[in-house]
């Protein structure tokens, strides 16, 4: 097993490559949450390119067996709660910071879970079925990583907000890759939705139905902004250096959301992205905004959150992947 400084090292490279918005946040950590933050990341983008066949994102790979590496996943995973060695430096990653920060193998695997959704080419029926997907996904990795920044697995209103972060992040990415999805025979927007605008599964690109698309992606973007609202409450109680990265992050993403749905028709013309400069934009934004109370207009548009965490794990219970 390597050392703590290579798999530091490892997870590094791991998220220059597969998140630049993420990894841009991430230093604005002290340095021993950052690492971890690192760690944890490193397994959950090493399941998601296993599970998808893919290298830190991008293209799909071909999809047989995608059973075979879901259950390669959970072994591997099983291993590194069990501190043993797995043979893949992201695997060994979650065991450490597992041990530093005293993260469980439940949470670990709610967000397996969601793996297993895709690897069973599942799609949402309602907007539960993709808010539930969005907590296995995302929101779930949202309190991991709460977790790893020390705060209390009790802590179940703070744990609330982080959640509704990975939410909000999940939503935006959503919206913004419906295209990309789309020509991976994948679709996350609910077949409810679908129906009440009279768009076919499986159509949604077809140029006839943009206008009705924008609508639904536009009901998804305010959404995700609603669980943004909800993510910089929370992000209120962490120690400095955390709350400035978590609001420079929920800034870059929230943008992502806000762009998608300012662009209407157009917004998958070609990929939403926020510009380097746009992004240390955010990053000044959030540094005075970690300085002053929770604004009020973020306080009142939390309160339409339509579920919460503990509706998303009942939900999740109810429907295992």
């Amino acid at each position: 097993m390597l050392d703590r400084n290579s798999l530091v090292t490892n997870a590094r490279t791991s998220i220059l490559k597969g998140s630049k918005s993420f990894a841009l946040a991430s230093h604005l950590f002290d340095r021993e949450t950052r690492e971890r933050v690192w760690l944890l990341y490193a397994w959950c983008r090493r399941c998601d390119d296993i599970v998808d066949a893919q290298d830190h994102g991008g293209a799909l790979g071909a999809q047989e067996g995608a059973a075979e590496r879901l259950a390669l996943v959970r072994e591997k995973t099983a291993l590194a709660f069990a501190g043993r060695e797995t043979g893949d430096p992201a695997f060994d990653a979650l065991g450490l910071v597992a041990r530093e920060t005293g993260l469980t193998i439940e949470m670990a695997r709610a967000v397996i879970d969601g793996f297993a959704l895709d690897a069973a080419e599942w799609q949402p029926h309602t907007e539960a079925d993709l808010m539930r997907y969005c907590w296995h996904v995302a929101g779930a990795v949202g309190v991991m990583m709460a977790v790893v920044m020390g705060v209390s697995p009790d802590d179940d209103d703070t744990l609330d907000r982080a959640c509704d972060l990975g939410l909000a992040f999940q939503l935006a990415n959503i919206a913004r890759d419906i295209e990309e999805d789309d020509a991976a025979d994948r679709c996350y927007i609910p077949l409810d939705w679908l129906s009440e605008l009279d768009i076919p599964p499986g159509e949604q690109m077809k140029p006839h139905y943009r206008p009705a698309l924008t609508r639904l992606v536009a009901r998804m973007c305010e959404t995700a902004e609603i669980h943004e609202c909800s993510a910089r409450i929370g992000a209120a109680r962490l120690k400095g250096r955390q709350r400035w990265a978590i609001l420079a992050a929920a800034g870059i993403y929230g943008e992502i959301a806000r762009e998608v749905a300012k662009r209407g028709d157009h917004a998958w013309d070609h990929r939403t992205v926020v510009t380097n400069a746009r992004k240390l934009g955010f990053v000044g934004k959030a540094a005075w905004a970690a300085l002053r109370p929770v604004p009020r207009s973020s306080i009142a548009k939390a309160s339409e959150r339509r579920f919460s965490r503990a509706d998303l794990i009942a939900l999740a219970a109810r429907h295992p992947a």
